[in-house]
């Protein structure tokens, strides 16, 4: 094989693992989105909230601002689940490590919530006029940043290829980006969907509806936790 050959070939092996780079970052971008939709619908995490406290300031408006204070607690609640594995990352000979433990903590805190899946007690002394704290706790307590953590760590390994052998500084500023972006896409399109189920429920169906149509995803929600953490470790595994 001539050298030109052998040039030709490396070429076509690499448009080719680009391409599959491509495919496997678009496909961890829409779970960020589509687990945002999954934490938005899920009463867990507040838009019941966002009704009472329009209800009971008897005014539209307080809708909308209930909503923001939520998706404020629930993206700082991911800030700080992201933002010390971007810090980690830099430490790219123990990145396989990191990926694989991330992945069974996930795993254990999913397999915790599905024998326990009560709401923690002190949720309920947080008064409903802080909601963003009542959502940054709620969102730490139930493992909702920890859902998103495989999702990141894949992301910032296709980052880290693209950037190759470059400082860590710049490494590390670009994971603290993506901890970042990853959050925010994640909240909004949580903040969208349970946007969505509360200016429904107030405006038109009402709380006899709400009363009627109740549902707990909290079993659900433990069993997709330990789906994602699994997920993320065959990732690390399969050597991506």
């Amino acid at each position: 094989m001539t050298v030109q050959q052998i040039a030709s070939v490396t070429h076509q092996y690499d448009l080719a693992f680009m391409a599959y780079d491509i495919t496997s970052l678009a496909a961890l971008w829409w779970a960020v989105i589509f687990s945002g939709v999954y934490h938005g619908i899920n009463p867990g995490m507040g838009w019941p909230l966002a009704i009472s406290a329009a209800l009971m300031q008897e005014n539209n408006k307080a809708l909308p601002i209930a909503l923001f204070m939520l998706a404020a607690g629930h993206f700082f609640a991911m800030i700080a689940i992201l933002l010390p594995f971007s810090a980690m990352l830099v430490l790219v000979d123990w990145e396989i490590q990191i990926r694989i433990s991330a992945g069974f903590l996930v795993i254990f805190v999913g397999g915790y919530l599905m024998v326990n899946p009560r709401h923690p007690k002190f949720l309920a002394r947080v008064p409903p006029s802080r909601l963003a704290l009542w959502s940054f706790l709620a969102a730490m307590a139930h493992g909702a940043g920890l859902m998103l953590l495989p999702i990141y760590l894949g992301i910032c390994n296709i980052g880290s290829d693209e950037i190759g052998h470059q400082a860590v500084n710049a490494l590390m500023g670009n994971n603290f980006f993506t901890s970042f972006t990853v959050a925010a896409v994640h909240t909004v399109s949580m903040t969208l969907a349970g946007g969505v189920i509360a200016i429904i429920i107030y405006f038109w169906l009402g709380l006899k509806f709400l009363s009627r149509t109740w549902f707990n995803l909290d079993r659900i929600w433990a069993a997709s936790l330990i789906f994602v953490g699994i997920f993320g470790i065959i990732t690390v595994t399969n050597g991506h």
